[in-house]
């Protein structure tokens, strides 16, 4: 996984080759491919591999021996950033270290890759004693640390009228889509206040709601507009959002659509088989222009995105500080429950209790600008 390689061999970041400060002391694989390279990292770097969370933890011995945590699902990374798989033990990995913590009576900085667990009931369990026992939890995935093109930043406490999310994931529930939305509307005016109702359309029903305007077809555009990786006969960039294209690439679509308690409308369009990155667009109050941007993922070098997020997960170690909120983790991790178990028909808009979280944005949207 990139990120556990950054730690150990440096990251670029800030047009300088980094050294991070942290030492990789102790492994646990509870998962191995067949080209495992943990063995031979193990022999060269000179760090110990455990059968277990907790004696990872404890370096072999009977108390916590490390100054930090770094979680990462191999089914939920995948083989690629670009393209992350569902993952099935990011909430028992997390469940284990807050075991140790609880035994220990003594926590640690932890980053979580992604969602913060295979399902909502478990993530709430899992905040509960981040903030009992007052240690810093980031969890989430590239996008929202990674470059923009163009370098867009909404203005804190703006008015968001309508935003759309583009994205081009093999899983329909697409986790990184809901993350980069969430970092992008939560600056709004008066800051999070939580979801009300969620629909999801699949197959078909897209296309009649985007005939019937469900979403805004100049958001459509100016979404489409930033992409530079489009599928089809002629890979160029090209108007999809009107050239009649996208029915015949995206075999199985899939749309989100998203009401805020304050009354935002936003949409997740899934065009996997027509386009290969993420992109969005928002309408804001008082600007005549749309503001749209790219999520940019380089192509030819999948792991170069993540040392922005392995330089987040270094001063959180070196400051004891997550940059994130820990509540735009529970609010993605409980979309993401909804739309992977929305069932292939879809279903119509249902009320989202448990997803009237409210917080605040932090002040500067700190993606990549280096």
């Amino acid at each position: 996984m990139h990120l556990a390689e950054r730690l150990v061999v440096g990251y670029p970041y800030a047009g300088k080759w980094q050294r991070p400060p942290v030492d990789i002391v102790a492994v646990c694989m509870q998962q191995r491919p067949d080209d495992d390279l943990t063995e031979a990292c193990a022999a060269e770097c000179g760090f110990g591999i455990y059968p277990t969370v907790a004696a990872a933890l404890r370096c072999g011995g009977t108390h916590l021996a490390v100054d930090g945590v770094l979680l990462v699902d191999a089914a939920v990374a995948g083989t690629s950033d670009r393209q992350p798989r569902r993952g099935t033990k990011a909430g028992s990995l997390l469940r284990q270290v807050v075991d140790v913590f609880q035994q220990e009576k003594r926590a640690l900085p932890v980053f979580n890759y992604h969602q913060l667990a295979a399902g909502w009931d478990e993530a709430g369990g899992t905040s509960e004693p981040a903030q009992r026992l007052e240690f810093p939890l980031l969890a989430g995935s590239v996008l929202p640390v990674t470059w923009r093109l163009p370098a867009l930043e909404l203005p804190l406490e703006c008015v968001v009228e309508e935003a759309v999310i583009i994205g081009g994931a093999p899983d329909p529930a697409d986790y990184q889509a809901l993350d980069a939305l969430q970092c992008m509307v939560e600056r709004r005016r008066g800051g999070e206040t939580g979801i009300a109702t969620m629909e999801v359309l699949r197959g078909d029903a897209v296309w009649r709601a985007a005939e019937q305007q469900r979403w805004s077809h100049a958001l459509l555009e100016a979404a489409l507009s930033r992409s530079d990786i489009m599928m089809g006969e002629n890979v160029h960039p090209k108007d999809m959002a009107n050239n009649g294209e996208l029915p015949r690439l995206v075999k199985s679509p899939a749309a989100y659509c998203i009401e805020y308690l304050d009354g935002l409308r936003a949409t997740v369009l899934n065009f996997h088989g027509a386009v290969g990155d993420y992109t969005f667009a928002a309408r804001i109050q008082g600007t005549r222009q749309l503001q749209s941007t790219q999520f940019l993922l380089p192509v030819h070098r999948a792991g170069l995105a993540t040392s922005c997020l392995v330089q987040q997960i270094v001063e959180m170690l070196m400051t004891g500080t997550s940059p994130r909120p820990l509540e735009r983790s529970q609010l993605v991790t409980g979309l993401w429950r909804r739309c992977r178990n929305a069932g292939g028909a879809g279903q119509p808009a249902r009320g989202t209790p448990e997803l009237r979280i409210r917080y605040r944005a932090p002040h500067l949207s700190q993606f990549c600008q280096t």
